[in-house]
């Protein structure tokens, strides 16, 4: 085995041992639906002692964008609120690129629906359909803007038909750098006196590179910088790319996630370069050791922890996450949402596209399965829930 080798599996071996008393045991069952688990079952892993991932609670609670269930997402008010509201980490970025090489926090390259670049006369003719991982999609896209010119933008609400409260919001808050994010981190950080952990994404990298923009090495450069680049890190990192994040391996030593999207889906970094496997090969006993040799988590969707049948309904639990900790890999699945159209038809209360249903019961199906944290655009709803699982209130509804 070559040194460089050498020296990426001994990087990947420190970080998983930083992560180690996260991880629910190696040998952790999945268990049933609400009420066949108890607070028991994270034993000794909440007890936040020690430094990097070891310090955060489990479950953890991620802000999803930030509190993007109350504030036009990935906005520095989003990310305020989920502070505000105790989020344990926040996803602050997802990370995209400007045409001069600046990393800022978009949903996806495309800002039609999360900006007012519409409403500015001078970018009409920037209007465009491009193919973004195989989907043409037509609208306005970060690559083909400075930094300059998409600070003249402001965010607003992507899916006001369930959000019309966000609205109100619209126009409040520009769009963050990377660079931004990181400083704020540590202001904000100082401000509450408790260390604030930021959990990037990096959006269509494959896509980006092909543009000579590539965002990991962007993104490893700023971390760098502000000395967030350590296994101890408050800083957690992932892709929808497996080879995003094996590139990132190399760059620094801040823990790495794969996120993992549908069964039946395949990582467009595999279609790019000819590899047939799906997610569902990611997530066999040999697809997970193989992601343990480079990364410390996966994010999956929350189907492949709790499949659904024909109808939307939760069925039982799949085999992901006793499988996954006996690699010791952590989980932090996505996303809850309290909507209505978001939630299985049984936790559905009423038909308004934004009235709320019982997302409590979501949650406890969720966390009874040894889960290590999830993704939510309602921080407030996932901690008090948590905190319903934590002390044994499973509230059947």
């Amino acid at each position: 085995m070559g040194t460089q080798e050498s020296d990426e599996q001994a990087r990947g071996a420190g970080r998983r041992a930083v992560l180690g008393a996260a991880v629910l045991g190696a040998g952790g069952a999945v268990l049933g639906l609400p009420g066949a688990a108890g607070a028991a079952g994270y034993g000794g892993a909440a007890g936040g002692r020690g430094g990097g991932l070891k310090s955060l609670p489990v479950p953890t609670i991620v802000g999803h964008r930030g509190a993007s269930g109350y504030r036009p997402e990935h906005t520095f008010g989003s990310y305020d609120l989920a502070l505000d509201l105790g989020a344990h980490v926040v996803e602050a970025g997802d990370l995209v690129s400007t045409r001069d090489g600046h990393l800022v926090c978009r949903h996806e390259p495309e800002i039609g629906g999360t900006t007012d670049v519409a409403d500015h006369p001078e970018f009409a003719g920037r209007r465009t359909t491009k193919s973004l991982d195989g989907v043409p999609t037509t609208g306005w896209f970060t690559e083909d803007f400075t930094l300059a010119e998409l600070k003249r933008l402001r965010a607003v609400e992507r899916i006001p038909a369930n959000r019309p409260h966000s609205t109100l919001y619209d126009g409040r808050w520009g769009i963050p750098t990377f660079e931004e994010v990181l400083t704020w981190q540590d202001e904000q950080t100082r401000k509450r006196g408790r260390q604030v952990w930021i959990y990037p994404e990096l959006k269509h990298p494959t896509y980006f590179r092909k543009l000579g923009l590539g965002l990991e090495e962007r993104a490893a450069k700023l971390l760098r910088k502000y000395g967030k680049d350590r296994k101890n890190s408050p800083v957690i990192l992932q892709s929808f790319e497996p080879t995003s994040i094996q590139r990132l391996n190399k760059l620094v030593d801040t823990p790495l996630v794969v996120l993992l999207s549908g069964a039946n889906t395949r990582p467009w970094d595999f279609a790019e370069a000819g590899d047939p496997r799906t997610v569902a090969d990611l997530v066999t006993k040999k697809g997970l050791r193989e992601i343990a040799s480079y990364a410390q988590g996966i994010g999956p969707t929350v189907d492949l922890v709790i499949p659904k049948d024909a109808n939307g309904d939760l069925t039982e639990p799949s085999s992901l996450v006793r499988d996954a900790h006996a690699v010791g890999l952590i989980l932090h699945p996505y996303t809850v949402r309290n909507e209505n159209p978001f939630l299985p038809p049984k936790f559905r209360r009423g038909t308004a596209a934004d009235a709320y249903g019982d997302v409590f019961g979501v949650f406890q199906a969720y966390f009874a399965t040894g889960i290590d944290g999830i993704f939510t655009d309602n921080p407030d709803t996932g901690l008090l829930a948590r905190e319903d699982f934590l002390s044994g209130r499973h509230v059947n509804r």
